[in-house]
């Protein structure tokens, strides 16, 4: 798509997305959807790749991790049975010995059915690798907002200012009371296949929830321009070091931006769902909503 200039973050939600600011990027392609279970699959066919998921850590490189997590495998959500205190994520969030790409959620699960879905369980290094393979790049996070946007400024969500407009559902979030009561049709409430609803105005599919997305920047909170009247041309992150989490400081794995909510995002829990919307994940995390797309650019 053609480069150009848009209003990127948001001065109206969450406090990392601020201050809204000009941002001008340069001409890029990004794909259409985000990769799929099918897709990942002939690259894993193709190069043999074994995600970090699939390989148990090793508990040098994490001091006090506790032995029974020493096993290959992943975060996984579970709907909770009722009501519970949405300030607890490990109420919903569990680690799943066997849980990875191929078994979405645990040992036993299967890819039966999920071709179609955003492929899950990639911790960043594995969507690079996949990149890598494909002979693109991940997107940066302004390259990603910019195409979220869909050709519209200014407004909340990728296609305008309401989140229902006339009652319609435009994306894949959690609808209903999180964790545990989601309205959806099909009484499901993890991801759907791509292209279930309709495209933004670059053609652009699930850019707003079914996965977050990861993107190529490091973690930081924005740095107002110098002057309203500055354009910030292709800004990049911040730094590895910058990245990590001050609430964890013996942790020292940096974080990544990512991007576009998922189907966990709701209304009254996290309204992510949005463009402009960020979260800090660090680089070996993998979960059952995370997923990711590509980037080629011109000068590539």
């Amino acid at each position: 798509m053609e480069g150009g200039v848009f209003l990127m973050g948001s001065d109206r939600f969450y406090p990392e997305e601020r201050p809204a600011r000009n941002v001008r990027v340069s001409a890029f392609w990004i794909d259409t959807c985000p990769v799929t279970n099918r897709e990942f699959s002939q690259f894993v066919d193709a190069t043999g790749h074994r995600t970090l998921a699939e390989i148990p850590p090793d508990p040098a490189d994490y001091p006090g991790l506790n032995p029974d997590l020493a096993r290959a495998g992943s975060l996984v959500f579970e709907r909770t049975a009722g009501a519970v205190p949405l300030n607890d994520p490990a109420r919903w969030w569990f680690f799943r010995a066997g849980a990875d790409w191929r078994h979405p959620t645990g040992a036993g699960s299967s890819l039966d059915a999920l071709m179609d879905h955003p492929v899950v369980h990639v911790a960043q290094a594995d969507a690079l690798a996949y990149a890598n393979w494909a002979g693109k790049s991940l997107p940066t996070e302004a390259e990603w907002e910019y195409a979220a946007r869909g050709g519209l400024s200014g407004v909340d969500y990728g296609w305008g200012d309401e989140l229902n407009p006339d009652g319609r559902v435009l994306a894949n979030y959690w609808r209903g009371h999180f964790p545990y009561s989601n309205l959806r049709e099909d009484g499901g409430y993890r991801t759907v296949p791509v292209r279930s609803f309709p495209s933004n105005g670059h053609g652009l599919y699930d850019m707003i929830g079914n996965v977050w997305e990861w993107t190529d920047d490091w973690w930081d909170l924005h740095v107002a321009p110098s002057s309203p009247c500055c354009v910030m041309d292709n800004p990049r992150g911040g730094t590895s070091g910058g990245s990590l989490d001050p609430a964890m400081p013996q942790v020292r794995i940096g974080r990544k931006v990512i991007k576009g909510g998922s189907h966990l995002c709701a209304p009254t829990y996290c309204r992510r769902y949005r463009p402009a919307a960020r979260s800090p994940q660090m680089v070996d995390s993998s979960t059952s909503h995370i997923g990711f797309r590509c980037v080629l650019r011109e000068s590539a």
